[in-house]
Formats: C-alpha cells, structure tokens, sequence
C-alpha cells in the first residue's frame, strides 16, 4: 500500500524508455490540462493518437500513472488539481467503444488497468489518496454512456471497494464513494448493499453533505422512499432542501400516501428556512401539478382537504403568489355563475376551500385587490340568502343513521362546505348598512334554528360578533339568541275538563230537542193558518240551528286544546349550542370590560349548572365556559378557584386538562398571587429560600393555598396520562418563562423530564421543553442563576436514580454539558453592562463544595470534567479567591489522578498562566486518555451518541463555541484539519498574496523531480 511520499519518488525519466517526444508529450499534456483554458479535447486526441501507435503500453501506462499520482497526493480541491482529474477522466473515457463493434477488451485495456490501479490504491494510508481514487471512480463511472459494460469481476471489484470507502473516516471520501455507487445500485433488489449503504449513510452518518450526496444519487424505491422522506426533516436546512428536491424531480405523487403529501407541505411551507419553503414552491407543487395536468382541484382532492383544511389554504396561497396575473387566478379555479356564486348542486370540499383560499388571498392585497374581490364575491345580501339556504339543507342525523358510515360521510361533508362558505362572511364588504343588517339577521335566524350542527356554532357566532360594532348590543343580542335556542316557543296542548266537555254534550242534545219541538208546532200553526205565529217559530228555529251548529263544531274539535309558550330545553346537544355561544362570546369580548350583569346572568344561570352536568361533553364545555369568563374578572377567578382545582383532580382527563388550561390561564394573567388584591410581576415558589417569619395570618393561608397548587402541578408531571403531563409541563413552561414562578426545584423537574427515555414518544413536550430551555436560559441573568440553582438536585438525582427507574438511562455528562451551556454568560440576549460575578463562577463554587462533600464519590470525576467546560473570570478578586481555595482544597483531598490533571490545569489557569487558557485545556485533557493516539479528526472528539431517550447538545469546550472555520471544514468540501490557534485579521492585500500563494501548481513538482534525476 502507498505512503504518501512514494508518489514523488516514483518511477524518475531517466528510466522511461520510450523516444523524446512521447516523454514530452505525456508530461505536457499533464502541465497544459492544468489550465483552464486549455483544450482538453485536443489534448485526449493529440494523447490517444500517441497511445495507438504504441505496440507495448506498459511503459505508457506506467508514465501515465507516475504524473496521475502528483495529482492524487493532493487533497484540497485545487482548480489545477481538478482539471487534471478532468482531462485523465475525459482521456479514459474516450477508449470506450459502442457495445456491438469489435475488439472491445483490446480497445478498452486502458481502462482496466485504469480501474485496476485506482482499486489497488483505495486503501492507501493518506486520506487524499482515498479521496482523488474515489473521486476518480465516480467520475470514471460518470463519464460512461448508458448502454456501457463493464467486465462482471471489475465491476465486483469496484462494488466492494467503495462499499469500504462510504464507512471511511473523511466525510469527502465517503461523498466521493457514494456518488461512485449510484450506477451500481439495483432499487428492485431489497437486498441490494448499495441501497443498505445509502440508506445507512441517510439515517446514522453526521456529516450533512454526506447525507446530501446520498440523497442526490439514491434511487427511489419502495425500500428507500421512507428515507428519503425522513430526510425532509434533517437538522441541517441544505439537507431538507435537497430532500425537497428529489421528491418532486424523481417520485410521483401517488407513490405518497395523503398522510405524507399533508406532511411534506406543512412542514416544508412552513420551515424556519426560507429557502426550504422556497424549494417547495417553485419545484414540488409545480411538479405535482404537471403531474396533475395543471388541476387544482385534483390537487386538492389528492390532500383530503377535510381533514386538513388550514394545510391546504397555506398551499393554496403558495399556487396564488407564484401566478403571473390575475386572470390565472381566475381560470385554473372555481366557475361562478352570474351571481357570482357556485352553483348549490355544485358545491364539493375542494371548489369551496379553493373559493375561500382565493377570495382570502385576494383580500389579503388590500386596495389592490379591491377589483378582483368583486368579481369573485357577491353583496352581502345575496350571500346571506345563498348561505342560509344552503344550511337549511343540512339534514340532521338520527342515531341509527349516525351507525351508517355513508350518512355520516356526507353528513361531516355537508358541515365542511358550510364551515368555509361561513368563513367566506368575512371577506365580505358589509360597509352598506343594508347588507350588513341582513347578514346579522340570517345569523341569527341560523343560530336559532334547531338542525344547525354544534360545529359551526361557534364559527357562526365568531363572525356575528365582528358584524356588530357595539359590544353591549353584541352581549344582548348573543344573550337572546342563547335564550332562543334554550326556551324556544312550542306548542303546547292543555287537557280540557271533562265536566265542561259533559255540559257541552247535553246542551247539545237540549238544543236539538228544541228544534224537533218548534218544527212540530210551527207545522201545527200552518195547519191552523197562524202565519203570524209561524214566522216568529221560524226565527226560532234559525237561531237553534245556528246554536246546533255551533256546539257541534266545539264538540267535534280535539279534546286537547293547543298553545305556544317558551318550554326550557336540557338536554345535551341544546346545552352544548348555548355553552359554545357563551364561550365564544367571552373569547370575543374585551377582557377589560368586566362581567356585566347580562354576562353574570349566563354564567349563574347556564355555565355553573352544566359543570355538573353528567354529560362530558357539556361538563367540559362548562369548564371551558368557566375558565374563560373568570380571565374578565377577579373576583370571580377567587370565587370559583377551588372548583377547577377539584375539577383538575376528580374528572375524566379531558375535561381535567381544560380545567388546568383554564387554572395556567389565571396564573399567566394574575400570577401567584391571585388570592390577593394586588398582583406581583413575580412570585417567588415555596422552594425559594426567601421565606420569613413573622408573616400575617392571611398571608400564611395564602401561601399555602400557592403552595398546593404547585404541589399539584408537580404531581401532575408524573402522571401516567400522556396529555395531562404534557399540559402541566407546558404550563409550567410558560409560567416560568414570564416569571410568575421562580423555582430551580420546578426547573430541574423539567430538565428530567425532557431526558426521562419515558416521554421519548411525546413529540409536542420534548419540542416545547427543548424551546423553553433555551429561550428562558438566555433571558436573563435571574433566569440563569436559577438554572444554576437546579444543577445540582438535578445531577444528584441521576446518580441517585435506582436501576429500575428510566433515569438511570441517562447520561449525566451529556446533562452536564447542557447546564453548562444554558449558564454560559455569552448566551444572554442582553449581556450586563457591569460585569459582575457570572454564573459560571458561582456554579464552580456550587460544584467543589458538591466535590468536597465526598471525594471519594464515583460522581467526583464527572464534576471535575465539568469544571473543565466553565468560563471562569481569571481576574483577581474574592470571586477568584474563594475558588482557588477550594480547589486547593480538593488536590489535597483527591487521589483520582485524571481529577488531579484537571484541577491543576483550571489553578494554573485562575494563577494567570496564558498557556493553559482557551478551549485547549479540555482537548490536552481528553488526549491523554486515549491510550491510541493518531490522527486527531474532529468527529473522534465529539460527544458519544445519547442513549434512548436523550437529547443531544454541543459539547461545551472551556467557553470557546465551535468557530465558522471548523463548521465549514465539517460540512464543506475540503479537509478536516486541526484548528488555528487563534491570530488578528489579516488585512485584504495580505488575504490576496496568501491566496495566490496557496495555488498549486503540479508543475514544479514535476519539475522537481525531472532536476533530481
């Protein structure tokens, strides 16, 4: 195998054989191919027609090498070096011969030996040589045609040595070697080692552009489109950009299922990279439109829009900002008939989510957009009519329909049209008084009527209140529509006395007996020629029968008689219509106003009963009801306290996490101390050491009244329901982070539960812990001294854990070195302008008094370590002092001898000795443990990989952060070198002379050697 200094001494030219002029043709075509302006074409002709005249190729093969090795013994990407890497390519690449002619192995003999000598020399000492040979393979591969063959033992060859090179040590040889495999990849193989190789390097390698070359040469399969598709969520944003890149170049998508397609646009649009979500809008939905033919709206059925509305309104808006005019906005979208309505029979989830997408977008523009809004939305009036008669058709369901899947389907389909159809009331222009009022009234008729869906309820009652300018007419007009819908008018039936019901009967029968009698007597006055007395029997009679007929009409009529009057209506879904209003009439409402006697009235009248409730869902929406009413008042939040502490304990889950929701909202608004009249910015916790004696009587209940209720939350974050521990964590969170609490106890609570392997599932609370960390640390000092506070209950309860419990998984030093990063003085947002002790002085303290409790305590050798990692002010002063005594203290009472070398180096460093300052104390330290050294790389140093259930952080280094030349020579192109001791900036003049200097030129090694032979 070659040394690095063997290419130099290689074969010298007094040895070469050949005539003069192929020696000179040979080395001139190395120095001309060095330059970029150069044709390299002319020279692989001029070279090849040289080679062809050669009977014996040994020697010309053996002088091709010699100057190809100058070449490879340099590492850094040189424009000299890469062209000559270029022209060598170009010339193997030109002995490649079409498949069907002949003497194809004689012709491509030169390749083979090409190919033979680089595989020789991939396991060469020097990381260069690994590099140009697999730079050399990739491009060789690269620059063969489709149809190429190669012998099947070669191609074996190069397959084996590159699946050694992705495992090297460089990260540029394991780019160059992965690129060298793209062509020798089988995606229908599942069992393929090149597709096992990448996917390795896609899950496990730590350099970004490692993972980046992957990802560019990687065939979609089935095996490998879930890798692919994870890398979209890659830490580093040039990773998740390319990822971006090759799903909407190389996968279709129906190869996506919906759950994939709604992830890669939410979280690519709404990345913290701009050029992340850049990339998802000028390649991925671009392609997936030409997919599509161009079709929004299959677009948008491909995404389930259902489920994922507010997704498919963010793509929505990404399509309408990339259109060119307006009229592209209104050709690929929804057809409008003359009232600028789509037609009812028309209307589907994605038409009517793309109509209120593009009418949000238009309104969005402002007065620019004033012209295009008109021509897509009707007046108010017309759209109130258009959207009360839709509401109408909603058919309400049955429990019996609600077991049909099919029903239920176009049920929850009809509520979703009619959710965005209400959502389009806001882009309306209800300026004219006419159309405004008419709106308000079809609102209200909606709210009232009894098949409105309880989900739009809220939405409903959201957009009423914004129509409505007054907020005391907005409380009384949602109070009466509330009074509506519990007490509607019903017709009532009033049972008739059956007594009365008798009389009726017989004065009927009375009345009749009458008529027969008067008949018989006026045909006896006729008889007898009383004409006078017949007529006055024949009124008689008429008026009889007009009695009759009376009594006969109120006996034949119901029994039953019928009234309408206001019936009291309890049963759930009523309930949960009113609650609903009431809670989104409070959201609404200024929270200054106070509770006014009409919103009293609700809350005494409809929210307290119903916390009773034995439904949940009513009972939760009383607790939502509660919560939100008592942020208006304080008194109110005093009187009914206790009730959501008790709800927080007793209830199911759900309506216990919104009774917490609604006690952290009380705590954020009013603090601690909200059972007293005046509020503190912050209130110290019960583990504070500020504790007096002497306290008022009132005070004392007050405290612990506080007291219980962080007991409580601290309970809370043991608990086995995943959902409440994750609310009580981020309330607690959000507490802290704008000091209402300032507690290190509660602190190191949630640094444990971050790391505890147990919530290594709850994405949402490992996100919200691991923001919260970082933003409360570098708010201020106070917030770092409390940091500080927590380090050490939280250490001593790791090395306390028992072997049972998960927090024995964790690593300690990993947990260190986030302490240590938290309480760095530089990480604060506004530094103090006085520089006083930091907090990594007092830490220091705090860890050598912990050191002095037990030398001889397993954990002493992790605390020393930590020392290690603290900026500590070298400037005189008691600070300074009081360390130094202390650490006299422990070399005289430690024995461990890797403890002894770091607290002599941290007193030579507190004494003012320069040589032991900056970052290289930590690496000398960390050296002379490695019983092998050799060459030192900068991925051997880095921190081991956590355990399950651990997060990872930067390894802290005496202070100094990684600088911007070892982040680039990790992830860049070029070598992994050891750092520069620091030095000034060089002015631009001296920038230019060291860059020319540092141009190579392979000529006067070539030269060099020429003179020496």
């Amino acid at each position: 195998m070659f040394k690095q200094m063997s290419f130099i001494l290689c074969i010298p030219f007094g040895n070469f054989n050949m005539s003069g002029d192929s020696d000179l043709e040979i080395e001139e075509a190395f120095r001309r191919a060095q330059k970029a302006h150069n044709n390299k074409a002319k020279l692989v002709a001029s070279l090849k027609n040289r080679y062809n005249k050669l009977e014996d190729k040994t020697e010309f093969h053996e002088e091709f090498i010699r100057c190809l090795k100058y070449a490879m013994i340099i590492y850094t990407r040189e424009p000299a070096v890469e062209n000559v890497i270029d022209f060598v390519t170009k010339f193997a690449a030109s002995f490649e011969t079409p498949v069907n002619e002949e003497e194809e192995e004689e012709e491509n003999e030169f390749l083979n030996f090409l190919f033979c000598f680089l595989l020789e020399s991939h396991g060469a000492n020097s990381h260069a040589v690994r590099f140009r040979v697999c730079q050399l393979v990739n491009k060789l591969l690269g620059s063969l045609s489709e149809n190429a063959q190669i012998d099947d033992g070669l191609c074996d060859r190069i397959h084996e040595a590159m699946l050694i090179r992705v495992t090297d040590k460089y990260p540029n040889v394991r780019i160059q070697a992965a690129l060298a495999m793209a062509r020798l990849q089988d995606p229908s193989n599942s069992d393929c080692p090149t597709i096992k190789a990448y996917v390795l390097l896609l899950e496990n390698d730590s350099n970004p552009e490692v993972r980046r070359a992957v990802l560019s040469c990687i065939a979609p399969s089935v095996t490998t489109l879930p890798k692919i598709y994870k890398r979209t969520r890659d830490v580093k944003e040039k990773v998740r950009k390319l990822a971006y890149q090759v799903l909407a170049e190389k996968v279709h998508i129906r190869a996506l299922s919906i759950a994939q397609r709604v992830s890669l646009l939410h979280e690519g649009l709404s990345d913290s990279a701009d050029s992340v979500k850049e990339v998802v809008k000028t390649h991925l939905l671009p392609a997936w439109l030409r997919l599509l033919q161009g079709d929004v709206l299959q677009l948008l059925h491909k995404l389930d829009v259902e489920n994922c509305a507010e997704t498919a309104v963010t793509t929505l808006h990404a399509i309408f900002s990339m259109a060119t005019s307006p009229d592209d906005l209104l050709q690929n979208g929804v057809r409008l008939d003359e009232r600028k309505l789509i037609p009812v029979d028309s209307l589907t989830c994605e038409n009517v989510l793309y109509w209120r997408a593009l009418c949000e977008f238009v309104k969005s523009k402002g007065n620019e957009g004033e012209e295009l809004l008109e021509q897509l939305l009707p007046e108010a009036a017309i759209f109130a009519e258009y959207l009360c008669s839709y509401l109408r058709s909603i058919t309400g369901l049955s429990e019996e329909q609600k077991a049909d899947m099919t029903q239920l389907e176009i049920a929850m389909t009809q509520e979703f049209v009619g959710q965005q159809l209400i959502i389009l009331v806001g882009c309306l222009d209800t300026s004219e008084e006419g159309g405004r009022k008419r709106m308000v009234a079809v609102l209200q008729e909606i709210l009232v009527m009894p098949k409105t869906p309880t989900s739009l309820i809220g939405l409903l009652v959201e957009k009423l209140i914004g129509l409505l300018r007054d907020e005391t007419q907005k409380i009384q007009m949602v109070a009466e529509i509330i009074s509506d819908v519990r007490e509607p008018i019903l017709p009532i039936s009033a049972p008739v006395d059956e007594n009365e019901k008798r009389r009726k009967q017989v004065r009927l029968a009375e009345v009749r007996v009458q008529i027969m009698e008067a008949k018989q007597n006026l045909e006896e006055c006729i008889s007898c020629q009383d004409f006078s007395r017949a007529a006055v029997l024949k009124d008689s009679i008429s008026q009889l029968e007009e009695l009759k007929n009376q009594l006969t009409l109120e006996a034949s009529q119901p029994a039953d008689s019928i009234k309408e009057q206001r019936v009291e209506k309890s049963d759930p879904e009523t309930l949960l219509k009113c609650l609903t209003m009431c809670a989104e009439l409070f959201k609404q409402i200024n929270i200054k106003r106070g509770i006014c006697p009409t919103m009293n009235a609700l809350i005494e009248s409809l929210i307290l009963p119903s916390v009773s409730n034995p439904n949940p869902a009513v009972r939760n929406m009383a607790v939502i009801c509660l919560g939100t009413a008592a942020l208006h008042s304080k008194d109110l939040a005093n009187t009914h306290l206790v009730l959501l502490l008790q709800i927080t304990q007793l209830d199911e889950p759900k309506i216990r996490i919104s009774a917490l929701r609604a006690l952290i909202d009380q705590l954020l608004l009013n603090g601690l101390n909200i059972l007293q009249d005046k509020s503190a910015p912050i209130s110290q916790a019960p583990d504070s050491p500020d504790n007096s004696n002497g306290q008022p009587e009132q005070q004392t209940e007050e405290e612990s009244t506080v007291q219980s209720i962080l007991k409580m939350l601290s309970e809370f974050l043991d608990s086995e329901i995943c959902e409440l521990r994750t609310e009580t964590a981020e309330g607690l969170a959000k507490l802290m982070y704008c000091g209402r609490i300032l507690s290190p106890k509660l602190l190191s609570r949630l640094v444990l539960l971050w790391y505890n392997p147990v919530t290594e599932d709850d994405q949402r609370l490992r996100h919200c812990l691991g923001v919260f960390l970082q933003l409360y640390s570098r708010a201020s000092r106070t917030n770092q001294e409390c940091v500080e506070e927590s380090f050490l209950p939280t250490m001593r309860t790791l090395f306390n854990a028992p072997v049972t419990s998960p927090l024995s998984e964790v690593d300690a030093s990993n947990v260190a070195e986030l302490f240590v990063e938290l309480t760095r003085p530089s990480a604060l947002v506004q530094p103090a302008a006085i520089q006083a002790v930091s907090v990594h002085d007092s830490l220091a303290v705090r860890i050598c008094n912990e050191i002095l409790r037990d030398v001889s305590a397993p954990e002493v050798r992790l605390y020393c370590k930590t020392l290690s990692w603290l900026e500590i002010n070298t400037e005189p002063g008691p600070a300074n002092s009081e360390l130094q005594l202390l650490l006299k203290d422990i070399l005289q009472e430690v024995k461990d001898k890797y403890c002894t070398r770091v607290i002599e180096k941290l007193c030579n460093q507190l004494n003012g000795d320069r040589g032991s300052k900056s970052g290289g104390n930590q690496d000398t330290t960390l050296l002379t443990l490695d019983e092998n050294p050799g060459e030192v790389n900068k991925e051997e140093i880095k921190p081991k990989r956590a355990k399950r259930g651990q997060k990872k952080v930067s390894t802290a280094k005496n202070g100094k952060k990684a600088s911007k030349a070892e982040l680039s020579s990790d992830e860049g192109d070029e070598e992994n070198v050891p750092e520069a001791p620091p030095s000034v900036r060089p002015s631009r003049r001296a920038k230019i002379a060291a860059l020319d200097k540092t141009k190579q030129d392979l000529t006067a090694l070539m030269n060099q050697e020429a003179n020496g032979s």
